[in-house]
């Protein structure tokens, strides 16, 4: 395009409006109003104005109601999921403020916003303009043209006519009939059934048209022609709904878009409102206006200020680092020489970011095939070390290679950075080298910020930097013809390793900004999350030990007794038949023995799920029988043959990986195996235990947390009764009932102690008078008289409840004691069951959450003590609120004494923490 032309800009508004939303965390004044999505529009507008100069200008949104689409097709966009409920109230505000910059703004009813900007866009090109259209709709590609081009803010790519080409495989003519070939599943606009990119694309380049696919559609074979022979009758209705309307009548003209003055007045007044400090601190300076700024208001809602904070921090969506788009120069290291170079390079960094590709996910067994670094933005290096393939060139040792590195590896003072560094760390440690100063992991820097939010590499790179990352089957292939690492090519493997670390780097630079500015955050990350990922790694190494012999022995048994109820079960049925089959199952239920449906599948089918056998378990025999041949075969298949096998044969223990970003409360996570979900309200559950020993001359010690989440919800509640009740280490749930029954201490009955019991257990999860009834077999009247009762006694308890859901409403959010933030997205948006879910689980996650958090602590503060006193005692094991350690039988005396005592000084709360600690030859007597 010629600089001399006038320059029109169009936005996509409603496409601005849906990126910033999901691109930026739930920002919110101090008064809870949301501002997530008005900050990000606004910042991206203001970005492109100053970079496009443009002559002329609009924003364009989507009007309120139908269009003329509509009537043409009832189901056009018809699959689109709700408006999120904290986005609506942003949309007035965003007009006005849009209009304050003196932008002008365009909603137009009865057509869509594509309409308006490809006819403004038709316009402009007939004046001989150029036309910039700011969009992430990909639809628009139609519109490209030599004086329309397509620009995405967010990820600063540019298409023009030769990007489109690249980027989809058809030129922008060819656009349309490429979108009606594949059908539009956003705007619920079908397509030709299995007909994706790849085929319209081939299909397109033989015969240039739709139409002349439609005249030959004769000769496609196969379940794709016979697809597009059934689909003809639809093309033509599939093509004008995707087709963007240029010929509307419009009451304005493209010369009336002009850019206007900005009323500094109405902008001051938003930003204020808003709490937008760095633009409001602009505006000022800008007209030398000196109102003082609105001072902050004092509330219980003690993390809003420092989110003020985050606004303060980050005048963008996120650094310029991160955003800013560059070639990128990925490196592969071949020579001695060359490693050198990056020896040095990374000593003389500030921060650099490593990671592994290896032969296994299994962190324990896996192999080297080759590192990666970056320390530079969008610059990367990969050294080959073990890739075998025909014809792979020669690499450098890998033994001799490690051995240069291991010394930046193990230097603390090298601050490093990865995705996942507890991978990596173990996989080092199998080469030898005990990696440290990992100063910063991206996947628990995004897990502080953003909980409920996906932590792959792959997930987050489209979420902070709208990037799409090559994904390891890309590079592998999957399923059956998955080949290893050390297979793949080496300049793919250099694209594939180099991008993980060039984009974890510049993650780090988008995430950990918006960590370090909220306080509390920053020492979730920095005082909980990275310490406990080095115990993990320890933990994780150590294994426990397991004895195979008792596993078969109760292998044995269990088969025994499956077999036994497997006959019974053939006796009330009147017949042999798979217990393991849904539909069998069904019929011998639901048919032969004409149960009652309690409810049906997705398929129409009635369900046979764990809840409805429950159910029917109460009054016939048959259900009640498959329960316990159901939990009893988990236990076999999941436990005692499965365990023995995952032994590692290098260590004689069984190595668990644990998850530290997967609960959203902050609890860990145990699998490969399980060792967090082993059944224990059970005899046969409780005895795989049994197997968990310790090594000669040591014994096996359980320590764990007394009624941890009561404790806390004494602490939060501030709960005059339930505070005493701890305060003089009375059995709380008799105290309880004593409360409620109004009776002496010594006279409640071990009845009243198990309802109350049920009761105070099922208030830290949000059990209501449905689920009490169903756990204490009584009418639910009576369970929700039994939980007045005790909110009548325990009123504080009751506030806490309401207080704490209705932050939950108005902030998005929860907050533990230590200000970890699990955050609730269907706590406004969700429908009704889902919404009574977060509800519920806005009164669970502070309790469940500050354990997770308490846990940590103490992980931390007894591996540093086990290793400062040089003790040969290990933690190997965590269940929750429960340590399980490998004690030496010298060492046992001590670690009685003081473990407790270490435990029950890691936080302090308005009641006593208590600590209770067992020994045994096993982990089953231990407990």
């Amino acid at each position: 395009m010629s600089d001399s032309r006038k320059k029109l800009v169009l936005v996509d508004g409603s496409s601005y409006l849906y990126r910033a939303y999901h691109a930026l965390p739930d920002l919110r004044t101090r008064a809870g109003e949301p501002t997530g999505a008005i900050r990000g529009v606004i910042t991206m507008l203001r970005k492109l104005v100053a970079d496009e100069k443009p002559d002329y200008f609009a924003v364009i949104f989507d009007a309120p109601g139908k269009t003329f689409r509509d009537d043409w097709y009832p189901e056009y966009k018809a699959n689109r999921s709700p408006m999120p409920e904290d986005m609506r109230p942003q949309i007035a505000p965003l007009h006005e403020l849009i209009k304050a910059h003196g932008w002008p703004l365009i909603m137009e009813t009865g057509v869509e916003a594509d309409d308006v900007i490809g006819t403004l866009a038709q316009h402009a090109e007939q004046r001989g303009m150029q036309c910039v259209i700011s969009t992430g709709d990909k639809d628009l590609t139609q519109l490209v043209t030599d004086h329309v081009i397509l620009k995405n803010t967010m990820s600063m790519e540019t298409l023009d006519i030769a990007g489109v080409k690249e980027k989809f495989g058809v030129a922008p003519t060819q656009i349309l009939d490429y979108l009606t070939l594949i059908g539009d599943t956003v705007d619920n606009v079908p397509g030709v059934p299995k007909v994706g990119p790849k085929t319209a694309v081939k299909w397109l380049a033989e015969y240039n048209t739709l139409d002349a696919i439609v005249a030959n559609a004769d000769k496609f074979t196969g379940v794709v022609g016979e697809n597009l022979r059934n689909t003809l009758e639809w093309l033509p209705k599939g093509k004008q709904l995707l087709t963007v309307k240029c010929d509307l009548s419009l009451p304005y003209d493209v010369e009336t878009l002009a850019i206007s003055d900005a009323d500094s007045n109405t902008l001051i007044g938003f930003f204020e409102r808003f709490e937008f400090k760095s633009m409001l601190n602009e505006v000022r300076s800008a007209n030398a206006i000196t109102t003082p700024a609105t001072p902050a208001t004092s509330g219980k809602v003690s993390a809003t200020p420092a989110q003020a904070s985050l606004l303060d921090a980050m005048p963008s969506p996120a650094p310029a680092a991160a955003h800013e788009k560059k070639p990128r120069q990925y490196k592969t290291i071949f020579s001695e020489a060359a490693l050198n170079e990056v020896i040095t390079a990374i000593n003389k960094a500030e921060l650099t970011c490593f990671d592994t590709e290896t032969t296994s996910l299994e962190p324990m067994l896996a192999q080297i095939v080759g590192l990666s670094f970056a320390w530079t933005p969008f610059e990367a290096v990969y050294i080959p070390l073990a890739h075998r393939y025909a014809g792979a060139p020669e690499q450098l040792p890998l033994d001799v290679t490690l051995e240069k590195l291991k010394p930046w590896f193990e230097d603390s003072t090298k601050k490093k950075l990865a995705q996942n560094a507890k991978y990596d760390e173990h996989v080092l440690l199998n080469h030898g080298i005990q990696v440290r100063g990992v100063e910063h992991d991206t996947l628990l820097a995004d897990y502080v910020l953003e909980s409920h939010k996906p932590h792959d590499m792959d997930s987050m790179a489209l979420r902070f930097l709208n990037e799409k990352t090559i994904k390891f089957e890309e590079v592998a292939g999957k399923g059956a013809k998955q080949i290893g690492f050390d297979e793949v090519a080496i300049d793919r493997a250099t694209e594939y390793s180099a991008e993980d670390s060039d984009v974890t780097l510049r993650l780090h630079h988008a995430i950990y900004p918006q960590v370090a500015a909220i306080p509390a955050l920053d020492k979730i990350y920095r005082d909980f999350e990275m310490p406990t990922r080095e115990v993990l790694v320890r933990m994780e190494r150590r294994g426990v030990l397991i004895d195979s012999q008792v596993l078969a022995k109760q292998s044995h048994e269990l088969g025994l007794q499956i077999n036994s109820l497997e006959e019974k079960a053939f006796e009330l049925a009147g017949q042999p038949f798979n217990l393991g089959s849904p539909k069998q199952l069904g019929e011998i239920l639901f048919g032969k023995l004409g149960l009652p449906v309690k409810r049906k599948t997705a398929t129409g089918q009635p369900s046979t799920d764990e809840e409805v056998l429950s159910e029917l378990a109460e009054d016939f025999p048959l259900p009640k029988l498959l329960l316990e041949h159901r939990s009893l075969t988990k236990l076999k298949g999941t436990y005692t043959d499965k365990l023995p096998k995952m032994v590692n044969p290098n260590t004689g223990r069984v190595h668990t990986n644990y998850g530290q970003a997967t609960a959203v409360t902050g609890r860990l996570s145990s699998n490969d195996p399980n060792l967090q979900n082993i059944p224990v309200r059970t005899p046969q559950g409780r005895a795989i235990r049994q197997a968990f020993i310790a090594p000669k001359g040591s014994v096996i010690v359980s320590a764990d947390y007394s009624q941890i989440e009561l404790r806390i919800m004494a602490h939060l509640s501030e709960d005059p009764s339930l505070t005493e009740a701890f305060l003089q280490g009375l059995d709380i749930h008799k105290a309880t009932a004593a409360e409620i029954f109004g009776v002496p201490v010594a006279d409640v009955s071990s009845e009243q102690r198990r309802y109350t019991k049920a009761v105070n257990f099922g208030l830290i999860y949000g059990m209501g008078a449905f689920g009490l009834a169903s756990q204490l077999g009584i009418e639910r009247s009576a369970a929700q008289q039994f939980i007045d009762k005790y909110f009548a006694r325990y009123s504080a308890v009751a506030a806490f409840m309401a207080e704490t859901k209705q932050f939950a409403r108005d902030h998005g959010y929860v907050e533990t004691i230590f200000g970890r933030r699990v955050y609730l997205p269907e706590i406004n948006g969700g429908n009704g069951p889902r919404k009574a879910g977060a509800e519920r689980q806005a009164i669970n996650a502070p309790m469940q959450g500050s354990n997770a958090d308490i846990i940590k602590l103490a992980m931390i503060s007894i591996d540093q003590w086990l290793d400062e006193a040089k003790l040969r005692t290990k933690l190997i094991m965590q269940v929750h609120d429960e340590l399980v350690f490998e004690v030496p039988s010298d060492e046992l005396v001590h670690i009685k004494e003081t473990l407790p005592k270490k435990m029950t000084e890691v936080a302090t709360l308005k009641v006593p923490l208590v600590a209770e600690v067992g020994v045994g030859a096993n982990w089953d007597e231990a407990h």
